[in-house]
C-alpha cells in the first residue's frame, strides 16, 4: 500500500521560509522507546522535517547519536526545549547553528512546570532577535490572536499553537482559538502539543491548518511506524478536506434521496386501505 492519497484537486506546496515540502507531517522524536523506532517512524511517515532538541544531540557518542538515525534528506528542526525565557532560548539556537545544525529553530520558551504551557511574551523576545539574525523561526505559542500577530511582525516563518496540553494526547481543546488564528494569519499555522490520534490531525487540517507536528502519540504508541503512517494518511485526507471546501452543518435532518413524495404516498394509500 504506498503513502499517499492521489487527488485532481489543485494544491500548492506547502512552503516554510526557502524550502518546499510535500508532506504536512512534523515529527518530533523525544520519548521513543529506541532510536530505531525513530528511525521507523521517520520512514513511515515520510515527514521531511524532523525536531529535534539540542540537549538530546550526543556528538561524544557516535552510535548514540540521536542524528544517526535521521536521514540526511529530512530538514532538522532544532528546538529549545529546556529553555525558560528568550536568553536561554537563544544561547540554544546560536550553538546548534554554531555545532552545523543550520538554521531551522523551534523555539519553546517554558518557565511553567506544572501546566508545560509556553511563555508567549518570551518566545516573542526571541523570535525578533533570531529572525534578525537569519533564523528559520517556527515558534511554539500558547493559541492567542494577538501574540500571532506579534510574532509574524518580529519575523516568525511560521506559527505553532497548542492543541492542548503538551504530551496530553487530549486533541483540539483550543479549537476555536487555533481556527481564528488560521483565519488571520497569512504564515503557516502548524498546530503542535497534543494531537492523540489520526482523526484529530485530520479534523486540524480540515479547519485549514498548514501541518501538523506530532510527537507522544507516535513516541508512545506500542506500533510507532503503523501509527506515524497513519496519522501521514490523516494528514493528507484532511488536507484534501479542507480543499474540497466542506459543506456547511445545518441544523435538521436533508434526506440525500428524495423520498418525502414517497413517503406521504405510502401514507395516503394505508389511510385509504384501512377505510375499506
Amino acid at each position: 500500500m504506498k503513502n499517499s492519497l492521489h487527488s485532481n484537486i489543485p494544491d500548492t506546496p506547502f512552503q516554510l521560509g526557502p524550502k518546499s515540502f510535500k508532506s504536512r507531517l512534523l515529527l518530533g522524536t523525544g520519548k521513543f522507546k529506541s532510536k530505531a523506532d525513530v528511525q521507523a517512524a521517520i520512514n513511515a511517515s515520510k515527514t521531511e522535517i524532523v525536531t529535534v532538541a539540542l540537549r538530546r544531540i550526543d556528538i561524544d557518542r557516535h552510535e548514540e547519536n540521536i542524528l544517526e538515525h535521521i536521514p540526511r534528506s529530512v530538514t532538522l528542526l532544532t528546538n529549545t526545549s529546556g529553555a525558560r525565557d528568550a536568553k536561554e532560548a537563544i544561547r540554544l539556537a546560536r550553538l546548534a547553528r554554531a555545532s552545523g545544525y543550520g538554521d531551522w529553530i523551534k523555539i519553546e520558551v517554558i518557565n511553567d512546570s506544572k501546566y508545560l504551557l509556553p511563555d508567549n511574551n518570551e518566545t516573542i523576545k526571541a523570535t525578533k532577535i533570531l529572525a534578525e539574525e537569519g533564523f528559520i523561526v517556527l515558534p511554539y505559542m500558547y493559541p492567542d490572536l494577538y501574540a500571532a500577530r506579534k510574532l509574524v511582525e518580529v519575523g516568525a516563518t511560521a506559527v505553532m499553537p497548542l492543541g492542548s496540553f503538551i504530551g496530553s494526547n487530549q486533541g483540539l481543546k483550543a479549537k476555536e482559538f487555533i481556527k481564528v488564528i488560521i483565519q488571520e494569519m497569512d504564515i503557516p499555522v502548524i498546530v503542535d502539543a497534543g494531537i492523540g490520534s489520526p482523526s484529530q490531525a485530520a479534523e486540524a487540517m480540515e479547519m485549514g491548518a498548514d501541518a501538523i507536528l506530532v510527537n507522544t502519540a507516535v513516541a508512545t504508541a506500542e506500533q510507532p511506524a503503523h501509527i506515524a503512517q497513519a496519522f501521514s494518511l490523516a494528514v493528507q485526507a484532511g488536507r484534501l478536506g479542507f480543499l474540497s471546501q466542506l459543506p456547511h452543518k445545518i441544523e435538521q435532518a436533508n434526506a440525500s434521496s428524495p423520498l418525502t413524495g414517497f413517503l406521504y404516498e405510502n401514507e395516503e394509500t394505508i389511510h385509504h386501505n384501512s377505510k375499506h
